[in-house]
């Protein structure tokens, strides 16, 4: 059974995460070698890597192929909302060449987008194979939210007293987007409108350095295990959602003893 890979929030028709289908990985029984087949162009591409692709299953084209500019981006953004969604499930081995396939494309810029998910922490490199999903476990999920806590909320307790009302009514829009991408009810579309929020907040700050590190733990702690109690559903997506709206509401009331409460209860870790 394959699974779409669904698209990041504000992304355009048209782009990878829209046209790609991640194919499901083969069972035990489909992995027997394909006798008398002809390697297609991206099985090419692939055996010269030492990669292997045989036995891997066939899938329908996309609706779409990807578009030829910023192809190496538009497949990253791609596999990260397939990671976020679930349909590049952990523990599977996924190829480059047959992934390139899906996309449409070759495998070079899947390898690519591929090996900055390892440097992410996402994947991991199996030789001659392709790049394995890492399985999460809760612990070190709930070790990466404590560590976006110590990173995040003192930033927005400093901003709380430094940053005026208006600025903080700017970010409503971004606060707004949240909500309906919870409400969506797609991890990978709330993953991208919560990051754009939350990136927002803490550029306040004027930090590039706090944006970027704070942004990389922002990602990694949005790949749960797939089917663990962690894996949030859309109603854990809506109201944590609506924590963003009342904490701009509290910013911009100036009312810091609920701003620190709110701020603790998004942030778990900072209590």
């Amino acid at each position: 059974m394959e699974h779409s890979a669904q698209g990041a929030a504000g992304a355009g028709a048209g782009t990878a995460a829209d046209a790609v289908r991640i194919p499901a990985q083969p069972g035990a029984a489909d992995r027997a070698p394909a006798r008398g087949r002809a390697r297609g162009a991206g099985e090419a591409d692939g055996a010269a890597r030492g990669e292997h692709t045989h036995g891997e299953p066939s899938a329908p084209r996309p609706r779409s192929l990807v578009r030829r500019s910023s192809v190496r981006g538009q497949i990253l953004d791609a596999l990260r909302s397939a990671l976020a969604t679930g349909d590049l499930r952990p523990g599977e081995v996924y190829s480059a060449p047959v992934l390139g396939e899906r996309f449409g494309v070759s495998a070079t810029p899947v390898r690519e987008a591929m090996q900055q998910l390892a440097l992410e922490g996402a994947v991991e490199v199996v030789p001659n194979r392709g790049f394995r999903v890492v399985e999460r476990g809760d612990r070190e999920l709930a070790e990466l939210a404590e560590v976006r806590a110590l990173i995040e909320a003192p930033v927005w307790l400093r901003l709380a007293r430094t940053v005026p009302a208006e600025r903080w009514a700017e970010l409503r829009p971004l606060a707004e987007a949240t909500v309906r991408a919870a409400s969506s009810g797609c991890p990978a579309t709330y993953a991208e409108a919560d990051r754009a929020f939350h990136r927002a907040v803490l550029a306040l700050a004027g930090n590039e350095q706090l944006v970027r590190v704070a942004a990389d733990v922002h990602r990694r702690a949005q790949w749960p295990p797939v089917g663990s109690p962690s894996a949030r559903g859309r109603a854990d997506l809506v109201a944590d959602a609506h924590e963003h709206t009342a904490l701009l509401d509290a910013l911009i009331a100036g009312d810091p003893d609920v701003v620190r409460a709110l701020v603790e209860d998004h942030f778990p870790g900072a209590r």
